[in-house]
């Protein structure tokens, strides 16, 4: 069974952009504005982040 613990989104308007995160649990939540520099890089830190929890197998040695 699955539990959401957090839910989050990221929205856009008027060319302003901010972070909602909901802490379900508590039942809060807490508004970040962000630059659209960062924004424009979120790909980049989902993929990053993945990758540092998600390692690749480390390769068989011979």
């Amino acid at each position: 069974m699955e539990t959401l613990l957090y839910a989050a989104e990221l929205v856009e308007e008027g060319g302003a952009y901010r972070l909602v995160v909901q802490d379900v649990a508590r039942n809060t939540v807490r508004t970040i504005p962000v630059p659209k520099a960062m924004v424009d890089k979120f790909p980049t830190f989902l993929s990053a982040l993945g990758a540092k929890l998600n390692p690749a197998s480390p390769s068989k040695r011979r």
